[in-house]
């Protein structure tokens, strides 16, 4: 059996909003008899009636690895705003304190809604994915943004072919796996909120490259292309499109320069920044991946990503 790597999935309208010159082709329709509908008041964050929201304040829904760095970038553009994360459990919490994230756990709806939300949290640790989308729905005020952290996996493509912004997904039904992104999609869309579907994140001790150097040999194939974003480019490119305060939209977050897993693991054996040496893939069958292209996304928003590939990352020449 393939070893594999599960990459994180990093998972109101306001009339004034510009039509969009591009949008999800994946959506569906939903239950719901409005954007709000059958949104559970029991889980959200509670901001105290005493406290004045500021225009700036950002609600980070699952503030781990990516969401940490959103807080750290979001602060520096704006030093006086407050900045909540909500979490599952309270296992975080001081550590969240230390750096300056208000945490909170799902409790008592809110008293005062914030004008910036980002949902960063994984499908995989909830029952009612599309549900938890509905209540940090329900925390945004509307204005500002909300911005849904989603994945390129939605994309139905498995040939190593190209794929933007606007190409077909997954059709509802085939994969459970894309299944519960798209639904949660859905309700991000339907609120007025964005979707940024981020490609394979990485950073030097995190990503695809840390689990098969641990593993030494992997039974995958080789050939299979891997679209890749690292961490602190992915945090920009999501702060870049909340702050553009557009409604109802989908992005894609990548660096344009996909690799075969063979190539990025010959990158990080001539690196030598890293412990051991990958010895290889030994696979010859199963599916193939996507070469993921964000133009779309970079000509709209105006961002570039400090790391332009995965190879410059290591400090070599491509």
């Amino acid at each position: 059996m393939a070893s594999t790597y599960h990459y994180r999935l990093p998972y109101p309208l306001p009339l004034t909003a510009a039509p969009p010159a591009f949008a999800s082709r994946c959506r569906f329709p939903m239950a719901s008899t409005g954007p709000l509908a059958g949104v559970s008041h029991d889980a959200g964050v509670t901001v105290s009636t005493s406290e004045s929201v500021g225009q700036n304040d950002l609600l980070i829904v699952g503030p781990g690895v990516l969401g940490r760095i959103v807080a750290e970038k979001w602060r520096q553009e704006h030093p006086d705003c407050k900045i909540y994360g909500q979490t599952a459990t309270t296992d975080h919490h001081s550590e969240l304190t230390k750096i300056g994230i208000i945490p909170s756990l799902k409790g008592p709806r809110v008293d005062q809604k914030v004008p910036y939300v980002i949902f960063c949290a994984p499908p995989y640790r909830t029952d009612d994915y599309p549900g938890d989308l509905r209540v940090a729905a329900s925390n945004w005020s509307g204005e500002g943004s909300f911005l849904f952290t989603s994945s390129t996996a939605v994309y139905d493509c498995n040939d190593n072919g190209f794929c933007g912004e606007d190409s077909p997904c997954v059709p509802i039904g085939r994969s459970p796996r894309t299944d519960v992104l798209l639904k949660a999609e859905n309700v991000v869309l339907e609120a007025g909120g964005c979707a940024l579907r981020l490609a394979g994140l990485y950073k030097k001790d995190q990503g695809p490259h840390v689990f098969w150097l641990s593993k030494g040999t992997v039974d995958a194939r080789p050939d299979l292309i891997i679209s890749m974003i690292h961490y602190e480019d992915a945090a920009s490119l999501g702060i870049a499109i909340m702050k553009r305060k557009l409604r109802g939209r989908v992005f894609v977050g990548c660096d344009n320069q996909p690799l075969s897993r063979q190539e990025i693991m010959d990158r990080v054996n001539r690196s030598e920044k890293f412990d051991g040496k990958f010895e290889g893939f030994t696979g010859t069958d199963g599916p193939l991946g996507k070469r993921m292209d964000n133009s779309k996304t970079r000509a709209e928003i105006g961002w570039e990503p400090k790391y332009p590939s995965f190879t410059e990352f290591l400090g070599l020449s491509n």
